[in-house]
């Protein structure tokens, strides 16, 4: 297989865990409800919070474990089965009876393993020859990509029955998890490590830590949107589930087309520019969202927001593999999506509580400077790793 047939594959598999996942989100309220929830914002928060808890506790395992035995498909198909079971099982909770304790337990398993289908995809297409940015721009398009068809399709299928999101990503992973054992693996030439020997390694390169810094504010933004922004857009602008699903995909396609060509240009400009230029205007545009008096302005916000982090998701992904060595690769993406996944978090948490204590405006504006706030306090550093400033370099450690 060519490296562009690996690259498409990949790509096709990271799209299918994003579909999957985000199925869910347009119709989470109604998700809740139906497997014994509240149909209360912070019931919904928890839901969410439950899947990436588990993302943040083993997304590096799944991603050190790849490093120690030089294979990452095998395990990332037993990730998107493991996913698609715990799927199943939820939509039997109303038959079986079990309380939505039981239900957080079970996302939380699932949400175990699914970062295993997700980080290792991401991690193999890291692997592949090519720039690193056109390669993460690949992942990126496909995350793009698969948000956006997810929150459409998903919001229809919560109208039709709040059940039928969860068959559709059972039946999406089950699919995956095939896909990627047709896949060729590409991993660096490199003598494989002890588990233990990854994460000493991982630990002796601090400059991994910015573009984790702001993986972890991006990602709070998606999580922001995948909560509040669902409940805001309904509650506001008094749209259903399926119209919820198409504001979310007005930030989504843009998002996802144009991070192809935005990887490349990183290739080619560096990364520096994209990231803390595009995460300024990318935190200025979430406050508009939040401010914008009428529906129209408020999507249009949203396609303006989408094209914005574009422009930085995959200059960010490429610069944690433009730092870390090729034996640890997959570790330290795996540990970009724990700091992905604590974002996500924050956003669900930081969005719920504050939506619910001083309303969507004062919610919007807190996401949105936190964003413009890590591009001003990191942008040194992300010159200096990057290899832009004329300046002395960042110590790196060779290992």
């Amino acid at each position: 297989m060519t490296p562009r047939g690996t690259r498409i594959r990949l790509a096709v598999g990271v799209w299918g865990v994003l579909v999957s996942q985000v199925f869910l989100y347009p119709g989470v309220e109604d998700i809740v409800v139906a497997l014994g929830g509240d149909d209360t914002i912070q019931a919904g928060m928890w839901f969410l919070v439950a899947e990436f808890a588990a993302f943040v506790t083993f997304a590096s395992v799944w991603g050190a474990v790849s490093d120690a035995v030089g294979r990452r498909m095998p395990l990332a198909a037993v990730g998107a089965l493991g996913g698609a079971a715990c799927y199943l099982l939820l939509t039997a909770v109303p038959t079986i009876g079990v309380p939505f304790a039981g239900v957080i337990v079970i996302r939380l398993v699932g949400g175990a393993a699914t970062i295993g289908a997700f980080s290792l995809s991401i991690t193999a297409l890291a692997d592949l020859s090519g720039g690193h940015g056109q390669n993460m721009g690949a992942a990126g398009i496909a995350i793009g990509l698969g948000a956006a068809l997810g929150s459409v399709l998903g919001g229809w299928l919560a109208d039709a029955d709040p059940l039928y999101p969860l068959f559709a990503a059972a039946v999406t992973l089950v699919a995956v998890a095939i896909l990627f054992l047709t896949v060729t693996e590409s991993l660096p030439d490199t003598d494989p490590l002890r588990v233990g020997d990854v994460f000493t390694r991982i630990r002796r390169r601090p400059a991994l830590l910015v573009p984790f810094a702001f993986g972890f504010i991006d990602r709070m933004t998606a999580g922001f949107f995948a909560l509040v922004g669902v409940f805001y857009f309904r509650e506001s602008f008094g749209l259903d589930a399926a119209g919820a699903g198409l504001a979310l995909a007005a930030f989504f396609v843009p998002f996802a087309l144009l991070q192809y060509p935005a990887g490349v240009l990183s290739d080619r400009i560096g990364r520096a520019v994209p990231v803390v230029v595009g995460s300024v205007c990318y935190g200025l545009g979430i406050i508009a969202v939040g401010i914008a008096p009428v529906l129209v302005l408020a999507i249009g916000a949203m396609a303006i927001v989408g094209a914005l982090g574009a422009l930085v998701a995959p200059a960010t992904m490429a610069l944690v593999t433009d730092v870390a060595s090729p034996e640890t690769r997959g570790a330290a993406l795996g540990g970009f999506n724990v700091f992905g996944s604590l974002g996500f978090l924050a956003g669900f948490l930081l969005g719920g509580s504050t939506t619910a204590t001083a309303g969507y405006t004062a919610a919007f504006l807190v996401v949105g400077l936190s964003e413009v706030g890590i591009a001003l306090v990191a942008a040194r550093a992300v010159w200096r790793i990057s290899g832009s400033d004329p300046g002395p370099k960042t110590e790196i450690d060779p290992g």
